[in-house]
């Protein structure tokens, strides 16, 4: 596709999900948008390859079209896209097809249920099929799907961590998050309306779930229960004006930057580190920093594929070439590489490979695994030398902290 195909196209300002489609009618990639018409102009800049990376530009050569489908707002969009990428699958959203990287939100099956934010790779390993009985997903920003559970949560109160009738309110209790399942002031019956609430706005049946709700605050009033009738109100107005600011903000973000190097967006360092023994129960790791905090929230653990003897560049390079297929994680200002030159010019050849312009610095360790020096771009090896070492030694932290994690693992299976 071109900018004069795109014109022809009218999208309107508002939020939504648009598709790009292929030849065969066969979508390629989905997204959503505050305002559909900005947002997909700009994959049309001229400095494409360069800010979202060749996947994309891929991507776009092998589109012939675009759709797309108003919300009420970006936080319905954001329900709607995980959905919809559920049920497409488009190849250009992400390489890994099992999805184990993307969150995920889960209702528990128990008499109080519990909503939460599960990472893809741990649902089997933390809860049986049995014990599932909602899953929405996948979501491929987890910092947008934490948001919109923040807000999700101020309309509809439930459970994730108390435990019911524990004889005490918890902190989410008394900052009107929680309903009370903890302090026994709501029952069972009471809180699975929450639940089938929540259910059927992850379901995207907003309208269904409007009817219901008018459908109970009618009875209430019928009845004389001024006061639950006056609670669905609010909830009424709520759902019909959501206030969805920090999605917006974080989505604006994107459209500025294109998912971008710009210096006017925070400075995001990553910081990589290989850790093993011998080539044995191999890990890698990504920190994170931005403007010049660090992040935890950000961080990520990769286990190296294929790799039996002590490759420290190349396991390198393996993490960043699956680094950088999540089109979802935001680019980085500046990468720091644990080595010298040889793991400067692995990250440099992935970058060149994948259309990324992104200054690579290395740290150099002394004898003793100190910093000695701080090698590649030597403006920016200067003007963040704190954060850059300060990066470096998380990364190595953390990954030590995987590698023995994995290796006491191991050595428990023998």
């Amino acid at each position: 596709m071109s900018i004069d195909d795109f014109k022809k196209i009218k999208l309107p300002d508002t939020p939504g999900v648009y598709f790009f489609v292929g030849s065969k009618g066969e979508t390629l990639y989905i997204g959503k948008a505050t305002s559909l018409r900005d947002r997909v102009k700009s994959y049309f800049s001229k400095d494409l390859i360069v800010t979202r990376g060749l996947l994309l530009v891929q991507m776009l050569e092998q589109a012939k079209t675009i759709k797309f489908e108003k919300t009420d707002s970006v936080l319905e969009a954001l329900i709607l896209e995980a959905a919809l990428i559920k049920k497409h699958q488009p190849k250009f959203n992400t390489k890994e097809k099992d999805n184990k990287s993307f969150n995920f939100m889960l209702i528990t099956k128990e008499e109080f249920p519990r909503v939460l934010i599960v990472r893809g790779r741990n649902i089997e390993k933390e809860f049986k099929g049995s014990e599932i009985a909602q899953l929405f997903g996948p979501f491929p920003n987890g910092s947008a799907l934490k948001v919109a559970m923040g807000i999700v949560r101020k309309i509809f109160p439930y459970r994730d961590k108390c435990e019911p009738n524990q004889g005490r309110p918890c902190f989410n209790r008394q900052i009107k998050l929680c309903p009370g399942v903890c302090a026994g002031e709501i029952t069972a019956k009471e809180y699975q309306k929450n639940i089938r609430h929540i259910i059927l706005f992850f379901e995207g049946k907003k309208k269904a779930l409007l009817d219901t709700l008018t459908k109970e605050m009618k009875a209430f009033a019928k009845a004389n229960d001024f006061e639950s009738a006056g609670r669905i109100r609010n909830t009424l107005y709520a759902l019909n004006n959501i206030q969805d600011v920090a999605l917006i903000k974080d989505d604006i973000r994107r459209i500025t930057d294109g998912g971008g190097v710009d210096l006017a967006r925070p400075f995001r360092i990553e910081s990589f580190d290989v850790a093993h023994m011998a080539g044995e129960n191999m890990v890698g790791v990504m920190c994170v920093l931005v403007d010049g905090e660090i992040d935890k929230s950000q961080y990520r653990k990769f286990i190296i594929q294929n790799i039996t003897s002590s490759n420290d560049t190349g396991a390198l390079k393996q993490i960043l070439e699956r680094r950088f297929t999540h089109l979802d994680w935001p680019l980085p200002n500046l990468i720091v590489v644990d080595g010298s030159l040889a793991q400067r010019n692995v990250a440099t050849e992935v970058l060149q490979k994948l259309v990324q312009k992104i200054p690579v610095v290395s740290v150099v360790k002394d004898a003793h695994h100190k910093p000695k020096d701080i090698e590649g771009d030597s403006v920016l090896g200067v003007k963040y030398k704190r954060e850059i070492l300060l990066a470096n030694n998380e990364s190595h932290r953390f990954a030590i902290t995987f590698h023995k994690s994995k290796r006491k693992k191991a050595f428990l299976k023998t």
